[in-house]
């Protein structure tokens, strides 16, 4: 064994010790038990899958892609992200009677970091994908099922900022001519770079009017007032389609009674291509990152099925951080026993258990540090010699 490795990991990875694991299971399974009671079935993806198939159809950079060879050579990837894997799924196997679909999903990622990057490379994403259904009704779920899912963790202060991924392209089209002249644009308003967002705008040569259209893109932000802001600076087409789907999705959303999370921000865009309607990001207070995102997208036709869907995926990581510190659990019962009061000790834990309650059995002649051990339970008894003290 080398020992300049020894404890070391590969970049990227992490370990999950046992307090952290026990927070991270359970807002997973608070999570999983809201996706259930709204009718998502869950399902799990092969870690492994071809580069050539969801390698490929990932908007993921394949900068970021773990690969490796297979004994036949074909190239495979660490799977970047469980929208693709579950596309391919759904193609081939889900959608023969063209009916709508509900799926969930609880499963790790990766993605390659650069070494300056201090970012995790395998983390965990807890998501739903509401598949072939193009109905504004079918986003509106997904949201109210996302805040639904958030509160059930715990989280109390957070925001999901809605926008529409044909709103910015649209106004670029208009304005810009080409797609590829915004690609400096979309960059920075993806990374939330609105000061270079403005500079790069003075620098155009364009009219001031075009100009000031641009600029207004990062000030609309707001409840409902601002979609009469918004149209002012689109002419007919896409970008008014787009404005029409978000009047919609916040009467769905206010009939589900969460419009206090909800705020539309038209300056949104995301680096996955894939998306093609409404999308969105989840943002808490603690985390500078957002903590989650999802949306509408056509990424089945890649699979060679016409449909379209819609879903989110939220980091656990950066969920657990919003959440903060809260304390992990006490309610575990240690039961200390010398050996003469064993067999005791043993009925008394199966009693716990069999009513619910977590216990722990100890030898007491295996602890060295009695009082920092006990600390760590909430309750303790001990069947020591002919005395039973709690």
């Amino acid at each position: 064994m080398s020992q300049l490795f020894m404890f070391e990991k590969p970049l990227g990875m992490r370990d999950t010790l046992p307090e952290l694991y026990e927070k991270k299971d359970r807002v997973r399974l608070s999570m999983a038990e809201t996706f259930k009671l709204w009718g998502y079935q869950f399902i799990e993806t092969p870690t492994l899958e071809y580069y050539e198939t969801v390698g490929a159809a990932s908007a993921i950079n394949d900068a970021q892609l773990f690969k490796l060879l297979d004994k036949e050579g074909h190239t495979l990837v660490l799977r970047p992200e469980m929208t693709t894997p579950i596309a391919r799924v759904a193609a081939s196997k889900l959608l023969q009677d063209d009916l709508p679909v509900r799926l969930a999903y609880s499963a790790n990622v990766f993605r390659a970091q650069q070494r300056e990057g201090g970012r995790p490379a395998e983390f965990e994403q807890i998501g739903v994908e509401y598949l072939n259904e193009d109905t504004i009704s079918c986003d509106g779920e997904v949201i109210a099922l996302l805040i639904s899912s958030l509160k059930k963790a715990g989280l109390e202060q957070f925001q999901i900022s809605i926008g529409h991924a044909g709103f910015a392209q649209e106004l670029f089209v208009q304005i810009l001519g080409t797609n590829g002249r915004a690609t400096a644009l979309r960059k920075f308003l993806y990374e939330k770079n609105y000061v270079g967002y403005r500079e790069h705008v003075q620098s155009l040569n364009l009219s001031s009017i075009d100009k000031q259209r641009l600029l207004k893109l990062l000030q609309l932000r707001g409840g409902e007032e601002i979609m009469s802001s918004a149209a002012d600076i689109i002419e007919n087409g896409e970008g008014k389609k787009a404005i029409s789907e978000l009047e919609e999705l916040w009467n769905i959303v206010k009939d589900y009674g969460v419009e206090d999370h909800v705020k539309f921000d038209f300056s949104i865009v995301s680096h996955m291509s894939y998306y093609s309607g409404i999308l969105f990001e989840v943002y808490a207070g603690k985390v500078g990152f957002p903590i989650g995102n999802g949306g509408r997208y056509s990424l089945i036709e890649k699979f060679g099925k016409k449909a379209s869907a819609t879903g989110f995926a939220v980091r656990l990581d950066m969920l657990l951080e919003a959440l903060g510190g809260s304390q992990s659990e006490t309610d575990c019962h240690c039961i200390f026993f010398s050996q003469e009061r064993r067999s005791e000790a043993f009925q008394l834990a199966k009693e716990m258990r069999e009513q619910g309650q977590k216990s722990i059995l100890q030898d007491i002649s295996g602890v060295n540090n009695l009082d920092a051990f006990t600390k760590k339970f909430a309750k303790t008894t001990f069947l020591i010699g002919g005395r039973n003290n709690e």
